[in-house]
């Protein structure tokens, strides 16, 4: 990961963030886990795993890609074709923070960037499918860190390691655990950002295809804009 002393913290970095939603058909819950108190961004708040793009996920190579629909969501109004590297990001980050393997058994050829190499050890490639893209949005001016965040729904049968397992995650969220879904944004101190996001995954948890669009919060520095992507084909020259 990036080095915290180079990043310039009023820049908008773009991220990737994981639901991993369990037993979506009878009991719902959703996988969740607690900020730091000395936390620069969103301290003492429970969230879900994900972070920010590093400059090596775009060359990370896929088992599979993306859902075709969720990639051409990802486009829109976005600079260049960045879908690639979120969906490689957002398995990083489930992997570092959780210890959750996204992945289907095989071996890496050629040299295994070290963000990778404990992913890698378990013996799996990342494995993009499962991943729907079903929320983005901008951090409001003013915080110490801005982020452009995409939202990302798996269903839990698509982990290949075990669920209940967490014990190679690093100590950047502490309480993993797997939260009822109906008692989340009622029962646990969340960011304003993430309750919204839990309403949309609430309302679509009994439905495994891709949204038909996807809610896009914006923040810039005149307005909030609440808009949603329908997706576009990638110009000839991106």
């Amino acid at each position: 990961m990036t080095a915290p002393d180079s990043i310039d913290k009023t820049a908008i970095r773009h991220a990737a963030t994981v639901i991993v939603l369990r037993d979506r058909a009878t009991d719902p819950h959703v996988l969740m886990g607690q900020r730091g108190a000395t936390a620069a961004f969103m301290p003492e708040k429970f969230v879900f795993p994900g972070g920010a793009l590093d400059p090596g996920d775009a060359g990370i190579p896929l088992a599979t890609p993306l859902p075709p629909v969720c990639a051409q969501r990802l486009r829109e109004d976005c600079p260049g074709d960045l879908a690639h590297a979120l969906a490689a990001a957002a398995i990083r980050e489930l992997w570092e923070e959780t210890g959750l393997v996204l992945g289907t058994p095989g071996e890496w050829s050629g040299q295994v960037p070290p963000d990778w190499q404990g992913f890698a050890a378990t013996g799996h490639l990342p494995n993009a499918h499962p991943l729907q893209f079903v929320f983005r949005a901008i951090t409001p001016p003013g915080r110490p860190r801005r982020f452009d965040a995409r939202f990302f729904l798996v269903d839990a049968g698509e982990v290949a390691s075990d669920l209940d397992d967490f014990s190679a995650a690093c100590e950047e969220l502490s309480h993993l655990q797997w939260v009822p879904l109906a008692k989340a944004r009622h029962d646990y101190d969340l960011p304003f950002i993430t309750e919204v996001v839990l309403a949309e995954v609430e309302a679509r948890a009994h439905d495994p295809a891709p949204p038909a669009s996807v809610p896009f919060f914006r923040n810039d520095d005149e307005a909030s804009l609440f808009v949603r992507l329908r997706g576009r084909a990638p110009r000839s020259d991106e």
